[in-house]
């Protein structure tokens, strides 16, 4: 595998691997409706779900009933998938080397992980093993940052990430400008909120973010505090106070260009 990570992925996710399937959100449910009306996902598709992490895309996948195989190059992450979803099949692999035969795949899935390898080697890969109709769906959940302490969340955080690669950057649509392999089909977007404790769904969900989990832990400490002080300063809710944290999810699916 001559690939390699960004190491904000390799670290962060390596360490980070078992509170990133503790405390991220999951997917709106219609997002099931969207893999089948969208990409014709269905019981006789092979579907790959690429950069798989801990697997929070895969019930999604299954309820389609399509074979799914899950792909993710990072060890941490797919023995958290692993244990999650002991009958899937999971091959550790990079993006740009999909250990596939041409035209045997009929959908990608990258469920919040496409800005990590947003390269024409990618596109390249993936249009091989697509079937001449296959189809690619990008999916991220973001923040609502019309949200006030959402925003005022986010803009701490932004001050962190660095050249670390994010969706909301958009540097990832990059690879799309000057290619024939993909053209863009549309895009839907879903509101969700993601319920419970303000540690559990506020602090430590961005503890659980790549360049944040790699930190020292007492930089982390002093962060989670941080994210804390914010929402108790425009809510008045503390740590174990319930809250909704409002995502909007964003669904790009694509069309294999067949040469």
């Amino acid at each position: 595998m001559t690939q390699s990570l960004h190491p904000a992925a390799q670290k962060g996710f390596s360490l980070g691997a078992e509170l990133y399937q503790q405390v991220r959100p999951s997917y709106p449910q219609e997002i099931a409706v969207w893999l089948q009306d969208r990409l014709q996902i269905g019981e006789n598709s092979t579907v790959v779900d690429l950069g798989a992490g801990t697997g929070k895309f895969l019930p999604y996948l299954i309820e389609t009933q399509a074979k799914v195989i899950a792909v993710e190059p990072v060890t941490e992450m797919l023995q958290q998938l692993q244990q999650a979803y002991p009958t899937i099949d999971c091959r550790q692999a990079f993006s740009s080397e999909l250990p596939f035969a041409d035209a045997s795949i009929d959908a990608i899935l990258c469920a919040q992980s496409f800005h990590w390898f947003a390269n024409i080697e990618t596109l390249t890969e993936m249009h091989r093993v697509l079937s001449s109709t296959g189809r690619l769906g990008l999916i991220w959940n973001q923040r609502d940052t019309s949200v006030d302490w959402v925003k005022a969340l986010a803009d701490e955080i932004a001050l962190l990430e660095g050249d670390t690669p994010r969706y909301h950057s958009e540097l990832w649509k990059q690879v799309f400008e000057e290619q024939s392999l993909f053209k863009l089909d549309g895009l839907t977007t879903f509101q969700q909120a993601h319920q419970g404790t303000v540690e559990q769904v506020v602090s430590k969900r961005l503890l659980s973010t790549s360049f944040i989990a790699a930190m020292p832990s007492t930089e982390q400490q002093q962060l989670k505090a941080k994210f804390e002080q914010i929402v108790f300063d425009f809510t008045g809710l503390t740590a174990q106070d319930q809250i909704s944290f409002p995502y909007t999810t964003f669904a790009y699916h694509f069309q294999k260009i067949s040469n």
